[in-house]
């Protein structure tokens, strides 16, 4: 369960089972009516529930803890292999959906994990400028408008910092809301350092 993502019906049929544990015990041919409704059943005991797992909540949560060593390149074999092997001339994550099954179920969890994670911008090579988080708004969300020009929607935090002039990454001629964003980006930009030190 905490290497590979389970298929839906795998889950099923293990819930199967424990409502039976639970509800009818040794005794499978029982007709009784179940006690509570089983999402009741997976809710905390604070909560009123019995607190057992949600096996797909958990699977996830499981999945997800690869991610987070995974982005913040952590020192394992495993991390710097992959690194290594599917992402050393500069792509990103989830901008593909390269590897093996056990990489491509891990990545499929991409979108939840930087739903509430956020970056802490050293370099901005590991950064996607507009899809992910960093100084508290997302680009592509925050400066709508502005996106809808983008030459390049798959560009780093470190490949924006590099250009000499921000009008170059965009398809002009800009709306007049796609023109105040700018101005508002590029007062951002200029509050971001960037160092040696990799993205976490």
């Amino acid at each position: 369960m905490c290497t590979f993502k389970l298929q839906k019906t795998v889950i099923e049929q293990i819930d199967k089972y424990r409502k039976h544990c639970l509800w009818r015990g040794a005794d499978q041919s029982s007709t009784k009516p179940a006690k509570a409704a089983w999402p009741l059943v997976c809710k905390e005991k604070k909560e009123g529930g019995l607190g057992v797992l949600n096996l797909r909540t958990q699977n996830e949560a499981l999945l997800l803890k690869y991610l987070h060593k995974f982005l913040n390149k952590e020192d394992l074999p495993w991390v710097n292999l992959i690194w290594e092997k599917y992402y050393r001339n500069g792509r990103l994550p989830g901008a593909t959906n390269i590897g093996s099954p056990w990489w491509r179920d891990i990545l499929k969890q991409i979108d939840k994990f930087k739903g509430f994670a956020s970056v802490n911008i050293q370099d901005g090579k590991s950064c996607l400028f507009w899809e992910d988080l960093w100084n508290g708004l997302v680009p592509k969300i925050s400066f709508s408008e502005l996106y809808s020009f983008a030459k390049k929607t798959k560009i780093t935090l470190a490949e924006v910092k590099a250009t000499s002039t921000l009008h170059d990454l965009f398809h002009l001629s800009l709306s007049v809301e796609a023109f105040d964003q700018l101005g508002q980006l590029q007062t951002i930009l200029q509050s971001v350092h960037i160092s040696e030190l990799h993205d976490v």
